[in-house]
């Protein structure tokens, strides 16, 4: 890790930290096309090495419902990615203490939940409603969870961040969409953004092609302006690593104070 990315990621729980990579245009998805990320992410193996690294840091994984529909043969597992560290992933892990394998968790109202989704064949948690908890327990496969996180048509993400803590996943990677980001953003949940630029414009002639931040507006309004804790390049692609510091319920969060003002050396 040292050698490729050049530093260490000094990552410290509880910390919710997600993953983009969007075009210079700021598009990070288009629904319409299959595999979308890869194309936007212009086959760099940078960027499947930082998703791999970062999958391998995690306690938990978080992924939307959009996010499983437009990854039908997902895992969210480091090895798979980039499959040329999967041994160092490993043993990333081992020295960090942390179980082989990180946690996916589905959060979903229900609605466009796929049951048969295969990355459900492993240990996986799947947050939801206690309306959509009753029928999800029924046909999910018997190694996943079910947890009811409250009442109510939505998911509760306040709570249900809570509920991955409570069980010991102190860091926890958002690999949803722009959707689920914004709701994040919303309830001042995100702690920091590795944002991967790529070298291509999308262009944006319908509303299609998503931004980063989709379904809330943060301006005009009071917003908080991101800490760039460390830049990199890799050829052509900009690496980016963003701290947050939203005001929360419990009061404004200190868990990058350390961090900031730490701008370092490219990828390599």
């Amino acid at each position: 890790m040292r050698e490729l990315y050049g530093g260490g990621l000094d990552l410290d729980g509880p910390c919710l930290f997600a993953n983009f990579v969007e075009t210079v245009d700021g598009v990070v998805a288009i629904p319409d096309l299959p595999h979308s990320n890869a194309l936007i992410a212009a086959g760099s193996e940078a960027d499947r090495f930082v998703m791999g690294l970062l999958r391998a840091a995690a306690d938990a994984i978080l992924v939307g419902s959009g996010t499983m529909r437009a990854s039908p043969t997902g895992t969210w597992q480091p090895e798979r990615v980039y499959p040329p560290a999967a041994e160092a992933f490993a043993e990333l892990r081992r020295r960090r203490g942390r179980p082989p394998s990180p946690t996916v968790v589905f959060v979903t109202a229900g609605g466009s939940f796929d049951p048969s989704h295969p990355a459900l064949e492993r240990p996986a948690i799947i947050l939801t409603t206690r309306h959509a908890a009753v029928r999800l327990k029924g046909s999910v496969p018997a190694v996943s969870e079910v947890v009811a996180v409250n009442d109510g048509e939505q998911v509760d993400l306040q709570r249900a961040v809570t509920c991955l803590n409570e069980r010991g996943h102190s860091l926890i990677l958002s690999e949803g969409g722009p959707t689920l980001f914004a709701s994040l953003l919303e309830f001042g949940l995100v702690d920091e953004l590795f944002l991967t630029i790529s070298p291509l414009l999308a262009g944006r002639a319908a509303q299609a092609r998503l931004p980063l931040v989709t379904g809330f507006e943060l301006l005009p309004g009071p917003t908080d302006v991101l800490t760039l804790l460390s830049a990199r390049r890799h050829e052509d692609h900009l690496f980016l690593r963003y701290g947050l510091a939203p005001h929360r319920v419990d009061g404004p969060s200190t868990r990058n104070a350390s961090k900031e003002g730490r701008v370092e050396s490219s990828l390599r």
